[in-house]
């Protein structure tokens, strides 16, 4: 692979199928944030002015997907208003002069071909994601978690990392980042090998490990790309302690056969579903917004004084 393969906004090697589709699995309870997701999903909480969700198809769509599949729930049918028309909020905005606003608002409507599915069972992240089988076919995909955001520099959307390994290597990729260690019992620890800047060959993960069970720091957060045989894997995973189906107890199989590459993407994750990071997100987004960016920061450095 050559030196530059991370300094463009994609360097395809061009041996394998393009990724035209992504999945966003969006149907989990939003426990961990109740009671603000008891009607209103987790996923359409806002960071500043946009909902969690909006930034994940907005990411997609920047790494050139063309169809997005969000898996649902019953309660979730805010996510399905949010990319539709709003013929009255419309006509208001421009008959008010707001072109602006008419213009973003209106933009939602058009971002991509996005279609949902209802996971009629909190089954875990490995069943939400079955539910996109017949919507995949039989081509590559993308998995970007709703409950990971991930800001980006400008030009590097995180799929888009991931789908530029995936098309070097022909292989399933999966984002990762090094985790403190009182942390990845609620995530993964995966065996990574280095193979160039910040890519990895991963040969091995396990699901919420014990101590004992750690094999790096490494973890996967809210990002993958996924050839097609992981339907089949899904199928014949069975449900772990909680009766769930994990997703990375299916991939594990994909990594134990040398079938799973690594990317440590350039972005910073925030994790949507968690108290903190949702105003880690709105602090740290909004100290970048043309709007409020200026006052925001006058506002923290008053408030630090005080601490």
């Amino acid at each position: 692979m050559p030196s530059s393969f991370l300094d463009n906004d994609l360097c395809y090697g061009g041996f394998s199928m393009k990724v035209r589709k992504a999945v966003i699995p969006a149907a989990g309870l939003g426990t961990r944030v109740l009671p603000a997701s008891k009607a209103v999903p987790k996923e359409m909480l806002p960071i500043v002015d946009k909902p969690a969700i909006q930034y994940i198809v907005e990411e997609a769509v920047a790494s050139g997907i063309e169809d997005i599949l969000i898996i649902t729930n019953r309660g979730k049918s805010l996510i399905e208003d949010h990319f539709d028309h709003a013929p009255e909020l419309e006509d208001k905005l421009r008959s008010s002069g707001k072109q602006d606003l008419f213009d973003q608002v209106v933009s939602l409507a058009h971002l991509c071909n996005i279609q949902y599915v209802r996971q009629k069972e909190t089954r875990g992240l490995g069943h939400a994601v079955g539910c996109a089988k017949s919507f995949v076919g039989n081509e590559p995909f993308a998995v970007l978690y709703g409950d990971d955001v991930v800001i980006s520099p400008p030009g590097k959307p995180a799929i888009g990392e991931l789908i530029a390994v995936h098309e070097t290597y022909g292989k399933s990729v999966v984002g990762i980042k090094e985790v403190p260690d009182d942390l990845l019992r609620s995530y993964c620890t995966l065996g990574v090998k280095p193979v160039q800047n910040a890519v990895y060959e991963v040969f091995d993960m396990i699901e919420k490990p014990l101590p004992e069970e750690v094999i790096s720091n490494f973890a996967i957060l809210g990002r993958c790309v996924l050839t097609p045989d992981i339907f089949e894997l899904i199928e014949n995973t069975p449900p772990s302690r909680n009766n769930e189906v994990q997703l990375t107890d299916a991939m594990r199989t994909l990594a134990k056969r040398g079938d799973m590459m690594g990317i440590a993407y350039t972005g910073k994750r925030y994790d949507m579903g968690n108290k903190l990071g949702i105003l880690q997100a709105t602090i740290e987004v909004g100290l970048t917004h043309p709007e409020i960016g200026t006052g925001l920061r006058a506002y923290l450095k008053e408030i630090a004084s005080t601490l």
